[in-house]
């Protein structure tokens, strides 16, 4: 199964909460999904009419794709329930909030999700914080070891 990680977004967010979405995909994305040709490289979510899009989620052409193939770098919908969609709203109000895709994975019943999380932006310190307990805990295990 697959299961793609956004590395940088715990570095650069102080993520609070997290939400399950579904994604509104095309035949050829789920085809690169499940190849794990996906990058996360400034991607972000935001509300449009009160429905949450992803944007700059780079999920890569279908290499076997034939004219009916997508556009990489397309807005995708994502499937919340409305009590989950107004508090996300709510919270994206206040000041330094910031909605972001931290996972894409593949359920047993062969759905695509992607795991969002709320968070505010660290830092520089806070990121120095970051490395300095990654590298404390790194020390720990090779020392358990």
């Amino acid at each position: 199964m697959a299961e793609l990680k956004n590395r940088s977004a715990y570095f650069e967010y102080a993520i609070e909460d997290k939400y399950i979405a579904g994604m509104v995909l095309t035949g050829t994305e789920i085809k690169s999904i499940r190849g794990s040709r996906v990058s996360f490289n400034d991607s972000f979510c935001y509300f449009s009419k009160g429905e949450l899009f992803v944007k700059s989620l780079h999920i890569s052409e279908y290499t076997h794709g034939t004219y009916s193939n997508h556009d990489p770098l397309r807005e995708r919908k994502l499937l919340l329930t409305k009590r989950e969609l107004r508090k996300l709203e709510n919270k994206i109000k206040e000041r330094g909030y910031s909605i972001i895709p931290l996972r894409i994975f593949i359920t047993d019943k062969s759905l695509a999700k992607i795991e969002i999380g709320l968070g505010k932006g660290k830092k520089l310190h806070d990121k120095r914080d970051s490395i300095k307990q990654r590298e404390t805990d790194r020390e720990i295990r090779r020392f358990l070891k």
